[in-house]
């Protein structure tokens, strides 16, 4: 059980670092990161897990690797002496096809095996600001 509160910080550059088209495609990087349950509720409605996110980065475009994904607006929220609560929100824009996608995001980070892992996770589209 960790000693000490959870930093901000530390989940934030883990967000952000999952937003770098390097990175998502890299299914040992992502796989470190993603609880062994990790569950994902997608903005399309649909339910994703573990491998199947997996997959899915791996194969994603490279063409995808223009748009760029702001964040902004982090909260923290603890749960209990291993889990937390972030909420942000995105701004993914793309030069090539000329659009920009707003979302609200919210991440469970549990602290499994003596590391930090993502267990749930939601994006919902929103209108612009």
């Amino acid at each position: 059980m960790p000693d000490r509160q959870p930093d901000i910080a530390f989940f934030r550059s883990l967000e952000q670092s999952l937003h770098r088209p390097d990175i998502r495609r890299s299914r040992n990087a992502v796989g470190e990161w993603l609880a062994d349950d990790f569950v994902e509720f997608g903005s399309s409605g649909s339910i994703y897990d573990k491998p199947t996110i997996l997959d899915a980065l791996a194969k994603e475009p490279v063409a995808n690797s223009d748009a760029a994904i702001e964040s902004d607006d982090f909260r923290m929220r603890v749960l209990s002496a291993d889990a937390v609560l972030l909420t942000y929100r995105t701004v993914s824009r793309s030069s090539e096809l000329g659009i920009e996608r707003h979302a609200l995001r919210s991440s469970i980070w549990q602290q499994i095996d003596g590391r930090w892992q993502m267990s749930f996770h939601q994006g919902t589209i929103v209108p612009n600001r």
